[in-house]
C-alpha cells in the first residue's frame, strides 16, 4: 500500500495512464542465464499445474459448501467461513490472470458458486450482525466485491462499524492490520489507520536478516506482499527497496521450503515471485514448478506438507490440500502470465490514497 515509484533498476513495472493498467516489465525477465546455457520455458510446466489444480478444485466443489448451521455460535470459522473466503480470493486471482478462456470461465463458475453460498451476502451481513467487532466477514466480504459482487446494506453496516473506536482500536497481528486496510480499500471504506504504520510493525517491513526466516515468517511475509500488491493486482504499490530484498533473499528461501516440502508455503513464495513490480526470473523458478508439478496427486491436489504423491489414487483429506491446491492453480497462474507478457484480463485496483503510505528512502 504504497506511492513509491516502482525500481527502474529490476526492470520494475510501469503505471499507465488511468485505465489503461500496467505496462509490461521494462526488460526481458524470461532471458536465459547469463552463460548462455539455454533453458526450456517454464510456461508449460506452470500452465499445466493450473490446469490440473484448477481442475481438482472445481471437482470439489461441494466441500466447499457452508454448512446449514453456518451462523450458530459454536460453528468453526476455520473450517466453513475460511475456505469459502480464499475460494473466492484465489478464484478471483486465477479469473483475473488466466490466459485462456476456459480456465477464466472455470474460474467465473467458482465465483458465482462461492457467492451463491454466501445467499448473495446475506449470510455474510447475519455474520457481520452477529459478531460486529469481527473482521473476517469484512476480509471475506472483500474479495467478492473486488470481483464485482456487491450487498449494498453490507457496505453499510460496514462503513459503521468501520467509524467506531473499537473497530480501529482492536489488537491485531501487524499482519493482519494490513489485511484489514486492504479489505477497507477492496471495499470502498475509510482507512482507519496509515498503511505505512502497519507495514513498519511486520516482520518483512523491517529487512529482517535472511537466515531468521522460518515457517510462521513465511507466511507473515507472503500475504504481507499479497496485502500490499492487492493479490498481484497492483504491484506498482510494492516499495522499491522490499522488492529488491525479496529479490535478492525468496529464491534461497524457495529452495529451503521445496527441501523440506512444504508445498503450501512453496506455493505461495511462488506467487510472491510472480507478483513483485518485476518479477523474478523465469529461470529461477523453473526447478520450483517441477517439484511442485510431481508433488500433486494423479488427481492434480496438492498436499500442504509432506512426500510426492504422483501415482497415488488414494487422495487424502480435503482439509489437508485444499488450500495448497488452490494457491497452486493461482501462483502458476500469476506466474504464467507476469512471466511471459501476456496481460492480465482486468485490473480495478488502485493505489491507495496519501504520501503517508510511502516508505522513508523511497520516491514519494
Amino acid at each position: 500500500m504504497t506511492a513509491a515509484v516502482p525500481d527502474r533498476e529490476l526492470g520494475a513495472q510501469t503505471v499507465g495512464p488511468a485505465g489503461e493498467g500496467p505496462r509490461p516489465p521494462v526488460g526481458d525477465t524470461a532471458r536465459p542465464p547469463a552463460d548462455g546455457a539455454p533453458r526450456p520455458s517454464a510456461a508449460p510446466q506452470a500452465a499445466e499445474v493450473a490446469r490440473t489444480a484448477l481442475d481438482w478444485v472445481y471437482d470439489h466443489l461441494p466441500c466447499f459448501a457452508l454448512p446449514e448451521d453456518v451462523l450458530a455460535p459454536d460453528v468453526l470459522v476455520d473450517r466453513t467461513w475460511k475456505p469459502l473466503g480464499e475460494l473466492a480470493q484465489l478464484g478471483d486471482g486465477i479469473r483475473r490472470h488466466a490466459t485462456s478462456g476456459p480456465a477464466r470461465r472455470r474460474a467465473a463458475e467458482l465465483l458465482e458458486f462461492a457467492w451463491g453460498q454466501t445467499r448473495r451476502g446475506s449470510l455474510l451481513l447475519e455474520q457481520l450482525r452477529a459478531e460486529p467487532m469481527s473482521t473476517y466477514p469484512l476480509e471475506i466480504y472483500a474479495a467478492f466485491r473486488s470481483a464485482g459482487f456487491r450487498h449494498p446494506a453490507f457496505e453499510e453496516l460496514a462503513r459503521t462499524l468501520a467509524r467506531t473506536r473499537s473497530w480501529a482500536h482492536t489488537e491485531q497481528d501487524p499482519t493482519r492490520r494490513l489485511g484489514i486496510l486492504n479489505a477497507e480499500h477492496r471495499t470502498g471504506l475509510p482507512l482507519h489507520a496509515p498503511p505505512l504504520t502497519a507495514l513498519h510493525r511486520t516482520w518483512l517491513g523491517s529487512l529482517p536478516e535472511p537466515w531468521m526466516f522460518e515457517r510462521s515468517a513465511g507466511y507473515a511475509l507472503t500475504h504481507v506482499v499479497f496485502h500490499l500488491t492487492d493479490w498481484g493486482n497492483a504491484p506498482h504499490r510494492m516499495p522499491t527497496r522490499l522488492a529488491r530484498y525479496l529479490h535478492h533473499w525468496l529464491p534461497a528461501w524457495l529452495d529451503s521450503c521445496l527441501e523440506e516440502e512444504l508445498w503450501d508455503l512453496a506455493g505461495e513464495l511462488l506467487a510472491v515471485a510472480a507478483g513483485l513490480p518485476t518479477p523474478v526470473p523465469a529461470w529461477t523458478v523453473e526447478p520450483a514448478w517441477a517439484r511442485l508439478a510431481a508433488a500433486q496427486d494423479a488427481a492434480g491436489g496438492l498436499c500442504e506438507v509432506g512426500p510426492s504423491r504422483r501415482g497415488d489414487t488414494v487422495e487424502p483429506g480435503f482439509a489437508h490440500c485444499y488450500h495448497s491446491t488452490l494457491v497452486a492453480a493461482y501462483a502458476a497462474t500469476l506466474t504464467t502470465a507476469r512471466l511471459y507478457g501476456v496481460p492480465p484480463v482486468s485490473l480495478t485496483a488502485t493505489v491507495l490514497p496519501g504520501p503517508e503510505t510511502a516508505l522513508p528512502g523511497d520516491a514519494p
